[in-house]
């Protein structure tokens, strides 16, 4: 056998260095064609030399695995088998049930229709024990009943109105008129 340079009359190129078994190998088949088309299809002939031939659609592991086959006879009584799905299906119903509860039913009725519209209920309207004027009478507020008790605050001066607007805060105490004694420094 004579050895040719590998890439004497090569339309693909040079030989990669440590290429060139593989090159040699090629060299019948590199002739045909051009690089790039080589590049683009690969090359034709390397698996088979029957460009028209199908491929195979079964795999050896198809080929050569057969499925197993059951002993032929019943292994289980066919109580026990009844007994078995007789537990499953109750085990199903009961986990059905619970997954799956009725809704309860829809009460449509408001808290007015519920606690005010009961049968035999008689609104009564209090009896006034005075006259009252919305617009001149102070509210009465937890905070008014309770205005002597709250700490930080100042002095009340009527406890009719103890939170209408007053100056004493800002008012330096030699210019309170109003008050007969002056306030002990305690």
């Amino acid at each position: 056998m004579a050895e040719k340079p590998a890439a004497v009359g090569n339309k693909v190129g040079k030989c990669m260095l440590h290429n060139w078994v593989e090159e040699r190998a090629m060299e019948d088949v590199d002739t045909q064609e051009t690089r790039i088309q080589i590049q683009k299809h690969g090359h034709k002939g390397i698996i088979t030399m029957d460009q028209e031939s199908q491929m195979e659609c079964v795999t050896t592991l198809r080929a050569n695995f057969i499925t197993p086959k059951g002993p032929g006879v019943r292994l289980r009584g066919i109580r026990g088998e009844l007994l078995e799905k007789h537990n499953a299906q109750r085990i199903r119903e009961k986990v059905n049930a619970e997954r799956n509860k009725p809704s309860p039913k829809t009460d449509f009725c408001s808290t007015t229709q519920r606690d005010f519209c009961v049968q035999g209920f008689v609104p009564l309207t209090p009896e006034t024990t005075q006259v009252h004027d919305y617009k001149s009478d102070q509210a009465i507020t937890f905070w008014s009943e309770n205005c002597q008790r709250i700490q930080g605050a100042t002095a009340v001066p009527s406890v009719k109105a103890p939170f209408r607007k007053s100056a004493l805060f800002s008012t330096p105490i030699s210019q309170r008129l109003d008050e007969m004694e002056l306030p002990s420094d305690n």
